[in-house]
Parts: structure tokens; sequence; C-alpha cells
């Protein structure tokens, strides 16, 4: 059964089930945008037998420049407008994409290909653009995934401009667009139309479309099946960006309900409590950081109360060149970042690639998970751990920067990391070209066997962060990618919160850190078992501190600490799950 098929709440409303991308709720009229289809377009030259008479090359070489000049000049006008809506920050999403435009190789192979196979610009631009998509549709992670639709959308503006397409930059005031897709370019374009919110079939919570939505505060929605065929333009909707759901032509009481749960929202985020500094009702200090994928998302820490970045996806540095960045991109993009952040913490995960993330190379394997990825690839790939390891090293100019190490299975992984830093340090020294700041060392914990050595690990780092996420698909052998075998993912099985218990008490016993950046810990019925455990440390999405925080002042510790004796003690994920709904009855909250 479709879990995200049109379902009836009540006799007035029908509603769609997608996927949160950007909090916030947005009632108003449909604007449904539907883009010029340049894809069929370039079929058509596609399915064309005929070559390219000779007379017709030079031309066709032209009108491929033409189209790559408009585009770019679209690009820069998009990008000046990101510039003075959201900050410089998110109008680098434009200025990638038109390095690209002007990317001498890209060009050159290009006119090559024209010139040699005879072939329309559309086509090999097409397919050109294709390869570096493939790249990342090749990944079963949905971060990766989504980072194609950039370049789909740069695919489609040069196809666009090469056949003179139209360009849709203006819509109805005060609108609530519904597309099958929208790229970071529509939003930013619409919402010069005071756009209230938008609503997807396709896309994903960690795009680059749904980050400029949560700069922009505009609620989104996305994952919506089958929404296009079913709501027109005119139509009434509501969009609620809390819990992923869109509503086709809410009752006055639904309408009232969403109002209040708004109001509830607005006076949360406005709150002191968002500022101040995380304690529990009892006075016990906490620390909640921001999970981060780019330094666009920079802005939302302020915003949202964050104590520093517990999780940066270094990783994703892959993505805005399409290839391994060099020593000296990542020293600046990191020395950004350390700078932006200080005093505060900057914790960088070293690249995880491989597995479900990103493919170092062409090869499939045929369990990623279980393969050549995290560590084990930096291991291989010397040069690739060192860059990383100089770059960081040279940007720890204020000694904020904190280095983890991903899918850690033994001992002799963190060692090998050690020893690499500690050389390429006194390396530096001798060259005098980084100040006397260490760095950081903590290790991952996703694995079980990371768990089973976790007192031998606390010897050998300065702080641990949970990736529950990884340790749950480990623990009880399920990937979470895999529909088939989606019910048995449950993030309260007893064997994981066991094993977050049994690291948290380790890393306590050596005076280690410990922190949690795995789902779980955004979870704010979850949040009273893991202050019971011990956890001090989280590290969110910078929209979900403001609900956690509320949840840490609402709760003491030593009703947290019985409520986590209790679960321990538990068989079921079911009665764990019913105590923490039983705690959050009690303690109202």
């Amino acid at each position: 059964m479709d879990t995200q098929s049109l379902i009836a709440p009540s006799s007035f409303d029908f509603l769609f089930q997608g996927i949160a991308a950007s909090k916030g709720i947005a009632k108003g009229t449909v604007y449904l945008f539907e883009r010029d289809d340049v894809g069929a377009l370039s079929a058509g030259a596609a399915f064309s037998k005929s070559e390219l008479p000779e007379e017709h090359i030079q031309s066709e070489i032209e009108r491929l420049h033409l189209a790559l000049q408009r585009s770019a000049k679209e690009l820069e006008k998009i990008a000046r407008i990101t510039e003075q809506k959201i900050g410089k920050a998110h109008s680098e999403i434009f200025t990638a994409q038109i390095m690209i435009l002007h990317d001498e190789e890209f060009i050159r192979t290009m006119e090559e290909r024209i010139r040699m196979e005879r072939r329309r610009a559309s086509i090999i631009a097409s397919e050109e653009i294709t390869k570096y998509q493939q790249v990342l549709l090749n990944s079963n992670e949905a971060l990766f995934r989504e980072r194609a639709d950039d370049f789909q959308d740069l695919k489609e503006r040069i196809i666009r401009n090469l056949y003179s397409g139209h360009l849709v930059s203006r819509i109805p005031e005060h609108s609530i667009v519904v597309a099958t897709a929208l790229t970071p370019a529509d939003v930013i374009l619409f919402s010069r139309q005071n756009m209230l919110g938008c609503a997807t079939e396709s896309g994903g919570a960690t795009s680059h479309t749904a980050l400029i939505c949560q700069s922009l505060g505009v609620p989104m929605v996305v994952g919506l099946r089958n929404l296009v065929s079913q709501i027109h333009t005119g139509d009434t909707i509501l969009i609620d960006g809390y819990e992923g759901k869109v509503i086709l032509n809410p009752s006055a009481r639904t309408v009232a309900s969403y109002e209040r749960k708004a109001k509830r929202w607005h006076t949360l985020l406005h709150s002191s409590l968002t500022q101040r500094e995380t304690k529990t009702a009892c006075g016990k200090r906490i620390y909640i950081y921001s999970n981060i994928d780019f330094k666009e998302e920079l802005p939302s820490l302020e915003k949202f109360g964050s104590e520093g970045v517990g999780l940066f996806r270094s990783e994703t540095l892959f993505i805005a060149s399409g290839e391994t960045p060099s020593e000296e991109a990542q020293t600046e993009y990191y020395t950004q970042l350390a700078l932006q952040l200080a005093p505060r913490p900057f914790t960088v995960r070293l690249f995880d690639v491989g597995g479900d993330k990103f493919l170092y190379s062409s090869y499939k394997e045929a369990n990623p998970n279980l393969g050549w990825r995290g560590i084990r690839i930096l291991l291989d790939i010397p040069e690739l751990l060192e860059n990383q390891l100089r770059a960081l090293l040279k940007a720890n100019l204020h000694g904020n920067i904190q280095v983890m190490i991903p899918m850690v299975s033994s001992v002799e992984e963190v060692r090998a990391v050690k020893n690499t830093l500690a050389r390429l340090t006194q390396e530096l020294k001798k060259q005098k070209t980084i100040a006397a700041k260490p760095l950081l060392l903590g290790a991952m914990i996703e694995v079980p066997s990371a768990v089973e050595l976790i007192e031998e690990l606390a010897q050998e780092v300065e702080f641990f962060s949970i990736g529950t996420n990884d340790l749950m698909q480990y623990t009880v052998a399920v990937d979470r990618g895999n529909e088939v075998v989606q019910n048995l993912y449950n993030r309260l099985h007893p064997a994981v919160i066991r094993m977050i218990a049994r690291t948290i008490k380790a890393a306590r016993k050596y005076r280690r850190r410990v922190s949690m950046c795995g789902e779980m810990a955004a979870n704010p019925l979850v949040t009273p078992l893991l202050l019971g455990l011990g956890l001090r440390e989280f590290s969110v999405a910078s929209s979900n501190i403001p609900e956690i925080k509320q949840v840490i002042s609402r709760v003491r510790i030593d009703d947290a600490t019985e409520l986590a004796s209790q679960c321990l003690k538990m068989a079921t994920s079911h009665e764990i799950e019913q105590a923490l709904h039983q705690f959050k009855a009690q303690h109202h909250l």
C-alpha cells in the first residue's frame, strides 16, 4: 500500500503526507507551476537520425556559447537577488553553477563533441551534465541525490536557452506554489512576489531548495506523491512544514487549529529560552549544537540558538566541484567556517565517502554499507586523508576545530589517524605554516564493534559522537534505505538504547565528552531518556533546537535518570515507547 496516498482525515479535509523540509504553517491560494518541457526539445533532437551538415557545425557551437552566456546572465541576476535577500553564503549556490558555465574544459569538451559527432548542442550539453549527475544519483544517501537536482537545473537552463524557451519568473502575489519540482532559482525568483509556501512531489529536506526556503522563512513540504494531478491553480491549501502535511480545502475547524499551532511555534521561537543557555529544570547545563552540510546554513545557528557545529559533513565538498577538493580549497572553506563560528566549536567529520554516500571510484559494490567507506577509504588513500588533515590544521587559527573519524570499527584505525595527524602537525610546525593549536580528535560511534571497544577507544581520543542512524542499522541488521524492512528499523530498540548507555558510561569514566548527532537526538520524545542516560551534548538540525531546548528546560535530571533506569530493563521497543509517552504526559512535555 502506498503510505503517501491521499488520506481523508475528516469529511471536509484532504490530507497529503510528505516530508517536512522547511518549518512553518501557511494557508493560501495555489499557483500550479509547470516549467517548459525542455527535455522534450532535447529528446526530439536526440531521435533525429540526420547528422549536422558541415556548414551548420560552427553555427551550432555559436548557439551553444550564446545559451551558456544567457544562462550565466540569468544566474548572476539570481545570485544578486539571493545575496540581497538572505546573504552572500546562499548566493554561492548559484556562483558554483556560473563557474561550471565558464569552465574551459567543460566548454571545450562540448565543442569537440559537436564537431566530431555532428550532433545538436542540446544533446551534447545534456549528456555532459548527466555525467556529473550520475555520480551523485548512484548514492543511496538522500543528501547526495538531492544535489543532483542542482545539475538538473543547470542542464534545463542551458537547453531552454538553446531553444529560446520561456523563463517563468513572476507568479501571483501571496501564492502557495505547487510543482513537481522546484529549483533554488525558482524559489528566489518567486519570493519577490511574497510566496507564502511551496509543496513539491520530489525533492528532499536537505536540498539547496529546502535550505533557501528555511532562510527565507517559507514553509515547504516535499515528497508529496501524486500531488500535482489532484490540485489546481486557485485551490485553497494549508501547508504544515512541521509535520510534512498539505491539506486541500481545509475546514474552518482545521484552519483554527493550525493558527493556534503557528502561534505556539512563533512564541517558542521568539522566546528568551531560544537564546539563553540550555539548562534542565534543576539547573544542569546542557549543550545543543547544529548538524550542517554547507556554510549557507550558518545564519540558522543564530536564529535557533545553536551553540556551535556538532557535525559538519565534510564530504559535501565533493559536490561543489564534482571531484576531490584540493587542499587549498579545503583550507579556505574550513577557515571561513571556523572564523564565523569562533569561539564556538566547529566539529568536522572527516570525509565519509563511499558506502551509501558517495562513490570515490566508479566501482559499484554489492553491499556498500558493509564495504569500502569512511575511515577505510581514508587509510587506503593516504593523500585524501593527509590533504584534509593539513587543511584543517592550517584552518585552526582560533583553536575551535574538532575532528571526528567516521565508521570506526577498530583501535588500529584510530591509531593510524593519530599517527598521521601527529606527523603532519610536526611537519607544518617546522615549516612555520600553522599556529601551535592542536586539533581535538574524536571518534564516531556507529558500529557495534566500536561499542565493544569503547573503553579502549576512550584512551585514544578526546571525545565521542554517537551516530544513531548507522548504529541502528548495523546493530539490528536492517538497511535503513530498504523500504521492505523499514518496519524493523526501530530507533528505540532495547539493544541500541543499551549500547548508547554503555558508550556514555565509558566516556564519563575516562572523562571524555560524548555527543549524539543522529536522528534520535532530534526526537523530543526521546530527550528525557537521553538526559537520564547521561547525555549532555546534542547535535541536531538547527530548526529542531527550540523544541529540544524547551523539553530540556522542563525535565529534572533525577526524574530522567529514573526513566532511563526503567527503560534499560525493558525487553521491547514498544515498552520503551510507552514509558516515554507516559513520562511526557506526567511531566506536561
